[in-house]
């Protein structure tokens, strides 16, 4: 990868969640140091290194009007997106380079407000648009539908939406109306709906890893989809250091447990489970958050090769708020295992030497680049770095 090109930008995410509730595409936020510029072919080839089949779509949305211009300007086509900002259109530069990105094959997606969608010929330049949701249209779509009236005008199917505070609007927006993706999503809403009991885990989670125990499946790729659900971690966890286990104790990882339990066990275990798993997909989002937290901190923390330490740093990453979906002290909730200090250490105190991979990882959730940068500073971790790593977490985020 180009060194100047990576170590010169700062880089953060939000995922772009679809119907089924899983990832659609990742937007990445993209800032030149200084508001520079920087050489747009480098910045594609130094992508592309770090990509793969198996990682995310990716929505590559700029800071400022210099770098959106270079890279309209120099950029190849290829199977990223760019995303070009209504308000930015009144530049006569950018209005003519976004015509001849076009013209080259680049695929853009137009953000803005619905009423302020361009006319022809800009309109074709644009395979696809990210509408943001104003509050008055929120009230009067979410009415229509409550009335079961059709959503309106105000909705346009097929395409990508923000500012979506409420679940009750993401499930319409989705289930409804048509919306290719929702950009983040209203989590806060989604946990208030359970804060009477205790999020239990993902029932699709739970038949996908018994049927990997049925197949014969390796214990590293019944760990894989175990680790994939936070809350059937946890109580993995719990259950192969509980009494049900004669007293072992000492099980500080799923995969040191996977080992003692066996598949005859481990089977049983996981169809007790399926009684209390949870069903509402609305959740799923508000998991895979974690999950991609989780992979983004055990990338920051160089653990080297010792694989019990990656796991280590793993659940660091994956149990950091489990206290949103169990509804108890987060402290309290660490201290039911027999896990390393460390993690307590990071996730509660916010201290120790998982605190700094811990607090990028949270840092990079977003377009606070700034933030991130001072993270990073305090830290001594260098923004080329977290750079990296975050293209390297995200392969493989998208099942």
């Amino acid at each position: 990868m180009t060194q100047s090109v990576v170590g010169s930008i700062t880089l953060g995410y939000r995922p772009l969640w679809n119907q089924a509730r899983e990832l659609e595409a990742v937007q990445l936020f993209v800032e030149a140091a200084q508001g520079g510029a920087i050489d747009a072919l480098h910045l594609v080839a130094a992508l592309q290194e770090l990509s793969s089949m198996a990682t995310p779509q990716l929505l590559l949305s700029m800071h400022n009007k210099r770098l959106l211009s270079d890279m309209l300007a120099h950029a190849p086509a290829g199977d990223y997106w760019i995303e070009v900002r209504n308000e930015w259109l009144s530049e006569p530069d950018i209005y003519e380079r976004t015509q001849k990105a076009h013209a080259r094959g680049l695929k853009l997606v137009w953000r803005g407000a619905l009423e302020d969608w361009p006319r022809a010929p800009l309109q074709d330049c644009f395979f696809l648009r990210m509408l943001g949701v104003a509050p008055l249209t929120a009230a009067t779509a979410l009415q229509d539908a409550a009335a079961g009236r059709p959503a309106g005008a105000a909705i346009a199917p097929g395409q990508i939406y923000e500012d979506v505070q409420s679940r009750a609007l993401a499930s319409l927006l989705l289930d409804r109306a048509g919306a290719l993706a929702v950009a983040g999503w209203p989590s806060e809403d989604v946990l208030h709906a359970h804060r009477h009991q205790p999020v239990g885990p993902d029932g699709e989670v739970i038949r996908r890893a018994g049927k990997a125990v049925d197949d014969d499946q390796s214990m590293e790729q019944i760990e894989a989809v175990v680790r994939e659900e936070p809350v059937l971690a946890y109580r993995f966890l719990s259950f192969t250091n509980s009494a049900a286990m004669a007293g072992r104790g000492g099980i500080e990882s799923v995969r040191h447990g996977l080992m003692m339990l066996g598949y005859g066990a481990l089977g049983r275990w996981l169809a007790d489970q399926g009684a209390h798993a949870a069903t509402d997909i609305d959740l799923r989002p508000v998991k895979a958050q974690m999950v991609l937290r989780a992979r983004l901190t055990e990338h920051l923390l160089n653990a080297g090769a010792e694989d019990s330490l990656r796991r280590e740093v793993y659940l660091c990453g994956l149990f950091a708020e489990l206290d949103l979906l169990l509804h108890e002290p987060l402290g309290q909730v660490l201290n039911r295992l027999p896990l390393s200090e460390r993690i307590y250490a990071a996730a509660v105190k916010r201290t120790g030497p998982y605190a700094p991979a811990l607090q990028a990882a949270r840092a990079m959730e977003g377009d606070d680049t700034p933030a991130l940068r001072a993270v990073c500073r305090a830290h001594g971790i260098g923004v080329e770095e977290a750079n990296r790593q975050l293209l390297r977490a995200l392969v493989g985020a998208r099942r």
